[in-house]
């Protein structure tokens, strides 16, 4: 048995495959699908584990924002700007 003329891409039941995506502009080369696919592939596969949840801010920024106080207006608020 030859697979000379067969397409990976065909069914086993000889039925055409319908294609991933489809070029409708443009002339891409070779390399330039085979990346697409690549990215399409990691795209499209399904997540083994959930992504970790979410955290705060880091103790870096949390302790910034905890000693400010907003500014109030005035004719001295630029000088109370500076004042951490």
């Amino acid at each position: 048995m030859s697979n000379a003329g067969h397409d990976p891409g065909d069914a086993t039941d000889g039925a055409p495959v319908e294609p991933l995506f489809r070029v409708v502009r443009g002339a891409p080369t070779d390399v330039e699908l085979a990346a697409l696919s690549v990215v399409l592939a990691a795209r499209t596969r399904p997540v083994d584990e959930p992504a970790p949840p979410r955290q705060g801010p880091s103790a870096w920024a949390a302790s910034a924002r905890a000693g400010r106080e907003p500014g109030r207006p005035g004719p001295d608020a630029w000088r109370r700007s500076a004042r951490g």
